[in-house]
């Protein structure tokens, strides 16, 4: 009986499979179809967390199979971020009339990350005061206390790096080995490789123009085979985002969403304030907010279920360049950078939150000048920095809650909703990526305010 209700749920998913195709044969807008693959994804996972219940076999084996379209979607994009990241970073800088233009460029958009996320952090700081939470009103159990334990021993291998080798850790010693992914900070060194190429070319251009200009060409067909590499693989994000939705879902664990219900909810009342002080930002730098809240949408629901930012990169430089109207170097740059630096949601919201729920048990006055101060400025430095230790909200965390001086241990009690609340705080990571882009090609007077405001560009036309 397990296998027929196992084939019967197969059977769904490629019907919903189907609908989708016959909606992109039709020509209907890209954000209707991911919309509908991310409704129907919810729908799938619910029926298979209520019916057969999340771990059950039928229910194990059946996110398997969907596994093919989830995982399968996220590993093509990983498969052309890092290529795209250095092909585009190459591209934008060539492209420039000076250095001095990628330097102010750059200045903005790794300005606006680290000043937004030192935000974030009062944000979380604010929602943990007002949900008055305290993990020592947690229970401890057994999952938890491992949880404790791991992080205890990955706090280990990072006290031992010193800052200046943290920094060394960015400069890519091995672009070749940088390219697969293999370090921790893999991605920032392939930005730092890739910058170091165009500002070579940039040099060469005085000396040797033609040789330049045959560089340039070349990198500029690669980057148009890339771009459409990029087109093709969008093309399969409803049906990603359909699988990836219904696996969350359906394995999401409901007791310990129950259990710890109080810290989601002060989580995402605290990733929605951020959110709404981007849309503020916009307004108070004379763009429309909802225009850009409607273009950005299918990014954002798509990072929100795939929980990676790099994996998102692709669809982020799409979003920003034809429908934001960004600069094409900035929008290339501001994914990158917004991919492992600056992270509200990782980097801001979430250590500041944890922070606040621990220095308690520590006998620590939350409410005093200099603790808050002290943690919101180490939760800016720490937010530029969190790449060169492996990235992320946990390893943000562990470093922020070392500096403060508290026991990282407490992190684990929040481990059965980690995944539900890394979905809204991957998403305000993207969000504010694009957000830095957005600004950074204002300021810099690169923003094509006709695109921005075009209604023609909501609907994702390039990747139907």
């Amino acid at each position: 009986m397990d296998t027929f209700f196992i084939l019967l749920n197969i059977v769904i998913m490629l019907a919903i499979v189907g609908l989708l195709l016959y909606m992109q044969k039709k020509h209907v807008s890209f954000t209707k179809r991911v919309f509908t693959g991310l409704i129907l994804g919810i729908v799938l996972g619910a029926y298979l967390q209520v019916v057969f219940g999340p771990e059950s076999f039928v229910t194990v084996t059946t996110t398997d199979w969907y596994s093919i379209a989830a995982d399968g979607y996220v590993n093509l994009l990983m498969m052309i971020v890092m290529p795209l990241v250095l092909v585009s970073i190459i591209q934008s800088i060539t492209n420039l009339k000076n250095s001095a233009d990628f330097g102010k460029m750059s200045a903005w958009i790794i300005g606006i990350l680290v000043a937004t996320a030192m935000i974030a952090a009062a944000v979380g700081i604010a929602s943990a005061s007002v949900f008055q939470l305290d993990a020592g009103e947690i229970e401890i159990g057994q999952a938890e206390t491992e949880r404790g334990e791991a992080l205890q021993e990955k706090l280990g291998g990072i006290q031992d790096l010193t800052t200046p080798q943290k920094i060394l850790s960015f400069l890519p010693a091995n672009p070749f080995l940088d390219l697969t992914g293999q370090r921790a900070t893999s991605t920032i060194a392939v930005v730092i490789f890739g910058i170091i190429v165009g500002i070579a070319v940039l040099g060469l251009r005085r000396k040797k123009p033609e040789e330049a200009e045959r560089f340039s060409g070349m990198v500029n067909a690669v980057y148009a085979v890339v771009m459409r590499i990029v087109t093709l693989v969008l093309r399969l994000t409803p049906i990603g985002i359909l699988g990836l939705m219904a696996n969350t879902v359906a394995s999401t664990d409901i007791n310990g969403i129950v259990e710890l219900g109080k810290f989601v909810i002060a989580s995402y009342a605290a990733l929605a304030a951020m959110f709404i002080i981007h849309l503020i930002i916009l307004a108070i730098s004379g763009l429309n907010p909802f225009m850009f809240v409607r273009k950005v949408l299918p990014v954002l629901g798509f990072s929100f279920t795939s929980r990676s930012s790099a994996a998102t990169i692709p669809l982020n430089i799409d979003a920003q360049k034809n429908r934001l109207g960004v600069h094409e170097g900035i929008a290339n740059m501001s994914a990158s950078f917004g991919a492992t630096i600056g992270q509200n949601g990782c980097a801001g919201i979430y250590p500041a939150m944890l922070a606040m729920m621990i220095a308690p048990t520590q006998g620590i006055d939350v409410t005093s000048p200099s603790f808050l101060i002290q943690l919101i400025l180490i939760v800016g430095i720490s937010s530029f920095g969190v790449a060169g230790v492996g990235g992320g909200a946990t390893f943000a965390a562990l470093i922020v809650l070392s500096s403060m001086n508290l026991p990282v241990a407490l992190a684990g009690l929040l481990i059965s909703v980690e995944p539900l609340i890394d979905m809204g705080r991957t998403a305000l990571n993207v969000n504010d990526s694009m957000l830095s882009g957005t600004l950074a090609s204002k300021f810099t007077k690169k923003l094509d305010v006709e695109t921005y405001n075009s209604r023609d560009a909501i609907s994702g036309e390039t990747v139907n």
